[in-house]
């Protein structure tokens, strides 16, 4: 099974898909000049940039498949116009789910042979 780390969050206007696979874990990386887990740690810590949050949601929309013009546009809408605390869990959670994969995924456990079978 691919663990392909899609959320989906009822934010701003409705239910999105978000992802933040390899390239735009990459483009986040670019955009912060930090990697994914320093950015992952500023957002638990207090320490994060409003960057952080803008870039983490916005690169989540486009891997989750929405057209770059209209992930701007979302972000300049319901992100950059609002309080940076509104959209801060949003972030965390996307941002989460990219690294360590989302919470509904099924780890392969079950499809691994037990130990027991291997002898």
């Amino acid at each position: 099974m691919s663990r392909d780390a899609k959320i989906t969050l009822t934010w701003a206007d409705g239910d999105y898909v978000f992802r933040l696979g390899w390239s735009e874990i990459a483009a986040l990386q670019e955009a912060t000049d930090a990697g994914p887990y320093v950015v992952l740690n500023r957002l638990h810590t207090g320490q994060w940039r409003i960057e952080d949050i803008s870039n983490v949601i916005r690169l989540g929309l486009i891997g989750g498949g929405l057209e770059p013009v209209k992930a701007l546009k979302l972000i300049r809408t319901y992100v950059e116009a609002r309080p940076p605390m509104e959209n801060h869990p949003h972030a965390v959670a996307i941002l989460a789910a990219g690294l360590i994969g989302a919470e509904d995924e099924r780890l392969g456990e079950a499809e691994a042979p037990s130990q027991a079978e291997v002898r």
